[in-house]
């Protein structure tokens, strides 16, 4: 089987020549990869993230499950009237570059609260300018030229199909798990819960155009992403079942219908969200399914428990085993995952999250061969 017939087999449910293994490589380990600036490919798009990340699959030969890295998105259906922000370099160095967007309104410019820092050797972060003792207009800056342009909308999804071929699936995002997402999110949350509710029905409404729309193209998505980093620590059980679980049930319903599946990637504790999924939703696949202290998961016990519902993917320890670790330790690791959770299928071999970016390659290959080994139906 080629990597894309092994997928789809395990998830239709049925059985593999031998597990599928697809360690999240998501950004710095592609990033790296490619020997620029990370702002090069971050701010600069010249070799967007989703690319790089296609070439590093390529490069290790694992099976892709492209969780919603590929930004598809449409003019005519957006969740905000769509604004003319400008994005202006306010602060550049050898080792990294501050980006900071305004509008101009009445002949005056107003400036975000928020900067995007671009470091050399890892992924931006988007921070209040006030953290980083900004004052609330920059003195100086230059708008940011050189950004090269790609494909966008059913254009670039053709796109990015078509580079990624039989070495995988390609999943667009067209959904959430989680509507709180920063330390500000959460106290005005408690301040005004009804906004956020009044949200979580607007955001439903884009998400299922926006579905609908994915699917009467020609080029379609291999499966659909409707999960949030997170969901249950930045949410309470509680607020999880109000805001975020009507959007999951609803879209994988939808994509039930359509013969399409779904998937939820959320890191942190993920038992009691495996089992609401499970139970509650036409959810197909969730992951990583980390061990504690990141995650509280126990493979073998949710293989037991929902195995025969869900498609599990995970859970070898980022740091401890990918980072640190031998390519002995992985190989341990990797069995001991395959033992716990592949007997009948629905289950691929991945790590618990993103691998950190100075993760040793032959760490990586261990994993793969593992799977292609030990991994054997």
């Amino acid at each position: 089987m080629n990597s894309r017939e092994r997928l789809l087999t395990v998830i239709n449910g049925g059985i593999p020549d031998h597990v599928p293994v697809a360690p999240d490589t998501s950004n710095m380990i592609p990033a790296k990869m490619t020997g620029l600036p990370f702002w090069d490919l971050y701010l600069y798009q010249k070799i967007p993230i989703w690319l790089a990340y296609i070439n590093c699959v390529k490069h290790f030969g694992f099976d892709s499950l492209m969780d919603g890295y590929v930004p598809i998105n449409f003019d005519d259906i957006y969740m905000h009237p769509p604004e003319p922000f400008v994005t202006a370099i306010i602060d550049q160095t050898e080792e990294r570059i501050i980006t900071r967007t305004f509008k101009e309104a009445n002949g005056k410019r107003f400036w975000s609260g928020y900067v995007s820092v671009y470091p050399r050797s890892d992924p931006p972060a988007h921070v209040k300018a006030s953290l980083l003792g900004l004052p609330e207009e920059p003195g100086s800056f230059t708008i940011l030229e050189g950004v090269t342009e790609w494909p966008k909308g059913a254009e670039l999804l053709s796109y990015v199909k078509k580079e990624l071929g039989d070495h995988g699936l390609v999943g667009i995002t067209s959904g959430t798990s989680k509507l709180l997402n920063t330390e500000d999110d959460i106290y005005d949350y408690y301040e005004d819960p009804d906004r956020f509710v009044t949200l979580r029905d607007k955001m439903l409404e884009f998400f299922e155009k926006k579905l609908h729309r994915l699917m009467s193209l020609p080029d379609k998505p291999d499966f659909i992403c409707t999960g949030g980093s997170g969901t249950l620590v930045h949410q309470s059980p509680e607020i999880f079942r109000e805001l975020g679980l009507p959007i999951v049930k609803r879209i994988t319903a939808l994509c039930k219908e359509y013969g399409i599946p779904t998937h939820i990637h959320s890191c942190g504790p993920e038992t009691l969200l495996v089992d609401i999924c499970a139970n509650e939703t036409d959810l197909t696949i969730i992951d990583p399914l980390e061990i504690p202290p990141m995650g509280d998961v126990d493979l073998k016990e949710l293989k037991r428990l929902y195995g025969h519902k869900l498609v599990l993917k995970g859970n070898i320890h980022t740091v401890d085993v990918m980072l640190n670790g031998t390519p002995d330790d992985v190989r341990n690791a990797a069995k001991k995952a395959i033992d716990d959770a592949a007997a009948g299928g629905r289950f691929i071999l991945s790590t618990g999250d993103q691998c950190g970016r100075d993760t040793p390659h032959e760490n990586l290959f261990a994993l793969i061969e593992t799977a292609q080994t030990y991994g054997r139906y």
